[in-house]
């Protein structure tokens, strides 16, 4: 598939399909799933700091994987987040360590 229809495809990641209000819901709301969706990268690059990597969301279907020199990537869910930080700064990134876990709580936090 072309890069173009992967990024049109509406194949939508787990993470968003969560129905209980105040926990990433899939709400009415174009609004708040923005808001939420955006959340998400706060925390995400509270994590990937460490690495740094940097995400951002690109226009609500997929999201942009970086390093400081320049390099991206992009990636269509937060499913595919590790594996291509991996890719990108060439070593293993494993987002259960203590201190990552930290860093999201704390983000969590703000």
């Amino acid at each position: 598939m072309c890069s173009l229809c992967g990024v049109l495809g509406g194949n939508e990641h787990w993470a968003d399909a969560v129905a209980r209000p105040g926990v990433y819901t899939r709400n009415v709301e174009r609004i708040d799933r923005r808001r939420e969706r955006a959340n998400r990268v706060r925390i995400a690059n509270a994590m990937l700091a460490r690495f740094g990597l940097t995400i951002s969301d690109w226009q609500g279907a997929s999201f942009v994987l970086a390093t400081r020199t320049g390099k991206s990537e992009i990636i269509e869910d937060l499913g595919h987040l590790w594996p291509a930080a991996e890719r990108l700064c060439g070593r293993p990134c494993d987002p259960l360590e203590p201190g990552l876990i930290a860093a999201a709580e704390a983000a969590i936090d703000d």
